[in-house]
């Protein structure tokens, strides 16, 4: 049975960074490891863009840190890093032992992105198996979530928790705004 959201207060949120629509290579991803509502820590990784290592290189990243024995739930700022290096929500909650959300502004227009993997990406059938699998987008809180490890009812509580400055929970906002620091020399955008 999955851990109540009551003691669930150690939460990694995971953001990549911004990049050039021509970039190639690999992208910055980061962690923003929070405990309850006070930023712990900051991981980092790389991603392909477009490419498939995303779910290897964030449980290595969370696995490998000092945080990991404390780390009670991953939370994804979208499906996919770097592009359409889609995440194996159900792996990464496999390899970690923790629950994983996906967290989405708004509902994404799935025709559009599987017309796009279909067409466009190498390995599009993979990755849109990988999005299909994860189950549907539900709405939470005013974002939409797909979940592994952890009932809508725990996620529900957890995200209204963690959401203090909007509808995006700390972890994630953190994660994007030191993200786009990074990458760009100063965060933009909503966050």
């Amino acid at each position: 049975m999955p851990p109540r959201v009551a003691r669930l207060s150690h939460v990694i949120g995971v953001d990549d960074a911004p990049f050039a629509r021509d970039h190639r290579g690999d992208v910055p991803v980061i962690g923003a490891v929070f405990a309850g509502l006070r930023l712990e820590g900051v991981l980092s990784t790389r991603a392909r863009r477009d490419g498939r290592n995303a779910t290897p290189a964030i449980a290595a990243m969370i696995r490998g840190s000092r945080f990991y024995a404390q780390a009670q739930v991953v939370l994804l700022q979208g499906i996919a890093v770097a592009g359409f290096n889609v995440v194996d929500i159900a792996a990464l909650r496999d390899a970690l032992a923790l629950p994983v959300v996906v967290v989405a502004r708004r509902l994404p227009d799935l025709e559009a992105i599987r017309g796009a993997l279909l067409s466009r990406v190498r390995g599009g059938r993979r990755k849109w198996a990988l999005i299909e699998r994860a189950g549907p987008m539900e709405p939470v809180g005013g974002v939409y979530v797909q979940r592994a490890g952890i009932s809508l009812e725990d996620t529900t509580a957890l995200l209204a928790r963690l959401a203090v400055h909007g509808h995006l929970p700390e972890p994630l906002r953190a994660a994007h705004l030191i993200a786009g620091g990074l990458t760009t020399g100063e965060s933009r955008g909503r966050a």
